[in-house]
């Protein structure tokens, strides 16, 4: 198992300790307010009495009770000690799957930079042997004409939120499910796959800048007032509004082709920023975790293949249907004014 795979495995089992750390905390509060009643209903009965003997078992009652309160109190208070200590357990690994993801992405970029070195290198030691040797001219021309039948290259950048106060989502298996597809696929050296994990309204326009992408896929969390959940700083909720993320793709758009949301609630999303990109892929209502792995990997096969953004979308309908996911009418495309969908084709050869 992977370094980061461990990390997320470790966050996980914390996140579900906190869970039920706070529902333990919650039961022994209901204890407090029902132990309250009984205190109030004894004093009730204290009021409505003159017998000695009732009034000195009702006091004896409300004793008890208090002894009981403050038993349960500081089982709260021990419940709440433990809920600190399992939050910053969870930040910690928060920040060690941000680090080692980080690590990850440089090595990528290093491995990136190296092999495009590597082919320039190449180019290099082939214009070199035309020049000197005429006789495998005819060679290299056709070598050069094969390599011009290549689709040209795309990325897909994949911006993934998991905040710890959200319920966790599965979406290192959509990440991974999207990659399979793709390597599958005809054309899977034309599409490069970039993540970036934890997002933070900082990262955002820092990775469209940094990768210049075609396609820009959100994962996670979205909600019913037409915001994306991002990531502070402490690895909590930061709600982004639509009006924000329409102006930051409006400010992207020469390269961005498509905008996929791949969360709950991003309809309106989807439709605002097809004025501006060539399509964008939204939800109506909640998408579970899934139809929303499934729709997206079949999705980027499809695209990878060739296909245009209309077959592309119409297959990925059509696995959720195959599958038994009964959540085909999600996800709802959306097409610039004045471009069609089945022309619409990101990855195409020369």
């Amino acid at each position: 198992m992977a370094q980061i795979d461990s990390y997320r495995s470790s966050l996980m089992n914390r996140q579900n300790e906190l869970s039920k750390l706070t529902a333990d905390k919650a039961k022994e509060q209901i204890k407090i307010a029902d132990l309250n009643k009984k205190i109030n209903s004894a004093s009730d009965a204290i009021r409505r009495t003159k017998t000695i003997s009732t009034i000195n078992s009702k006091l004896k009652e409300i004793e008890r009770y208090n002894k009981d309160i403050a038993n349960v109190t500081k089982k709260i208070a021990d419940f709440e000690s433990k809920i600190v200590k399992k939050n910053k357990e969870i930040f910690d690994y928060q920040k060690k799957i941000n680090n080692e993801q980080n690590s990850i992405d440089k090595k990528r970029r290093i491995e990136n930079d190296k092999l495009q070195k590597d082919q320039e290198r190449s180019l290099r030691t082939i214009n070199d042997t035309l020049n000197h040797h005429n006789t495998l001219h005819r060679t290299t021309f056709n070598e050069i004409q094969e390599l011009k039948k290549i689709p040209e290259k795309i990325t897909v950048l994949f911006l993934a939120s998991n905040p710890i106060d959200q319920a966790p989502l599965r979406l290192d298996e959509e990440a991974r499910s999207i990659t399979e597809m793709i390597r599958k696929a005809r054309h899977r050296d034309s599409v490069k796959f970039e993540s970036r994990w934890a997002l933070q309204t900082i990262d955002l326009l820092q990775a469209i800048n940094e990768h210049d992408p075609t396609i820009v896929h959100f994962s996670g969390h979205g909600s019913d007032n037409d915001e994306i959940v991002f990531q502070s700083q402490d690895g909590v909720t930061k709600l982004v509004k639509k009006e924000a993320l329409v102006q930051t793709m409006m400010a992207s758009s020469d390269n961005i082709r498509l905008v996929f949301f791949n969360t709950c609630f991003s309809k309106n999303q989807a439709e605002a920023i097809s004025q501006f990109v060539d399509a964008t892929i939204g939800m109506n209502t909640s998408i579970g975790d899934e139809a929303a792995r499934v729709f997206s990997s079949q999705f980027y096969s499809a695209i990878s293949f060739g296909l245009s953004v209309e077959k592309a979308f119409q297959q990925a309908k059509g696995l959720l249907m195959m599958e038994d996911i009964p959540e085909e009418s999600t996800p709802e495309l959306f097409i610039k004014p004045g471009l069609k969908a089945e022309e619409i084709i990101l990855v195409q050869p020369s």
